[in-house]
């Protein structure tokens, strides 16, 4: 919470309330009662396409893989950071980690 602000904003009372889940089924409800089939997709597929970019595929490879568009991964790769480092840390410490399998298309992986 910002300093001198007493009420947290609704963004804050969002992430209290996501942290305040337990389990994956408790997660998924929650899920499901906020966000549409659609944002749920949105949003996962953002993560996946995070997590091919720090797997270092090339964007052909994600969009084949994700079906993102070349904007998305984009978009996502300028938001690379702390953020996206931690969960990928610590779903790797819980072994919930799988990196994304994809098949051979003939081009090489990026270079890091």
């Amino acid at each position: 919470m910002k300093r001198g602000r007493s009420k947290p904003t609704a963004v804050e009372e969002l992430y209290e309330a996501i942290l305040c889940l337990e389990t994956t089924e408790e997660c998924s409800a929650f899920f499901d009662d906020l966000c549409t089939v659609l944002e749920l997709q949105t949003l996962s597929q953002r993560l996946q396409v995070a997590k091919m970019l720090r797997e270092h595929h090339v964007y052909s490879d994600i969009v084949a893989a994700t079906s993102a568009s070349t904007a998305t991964i984009s978009r996502v790769n300028r938001s690379l950071g702390s953020g996206y480092d931690i969960v990928f840390d610590r779903l790797k410490a819980k072994d919930k980690y799988h990196p994304v399998e994809i098949e051979n298309t003939g081009e090489e992986k990026a270079e890091s």
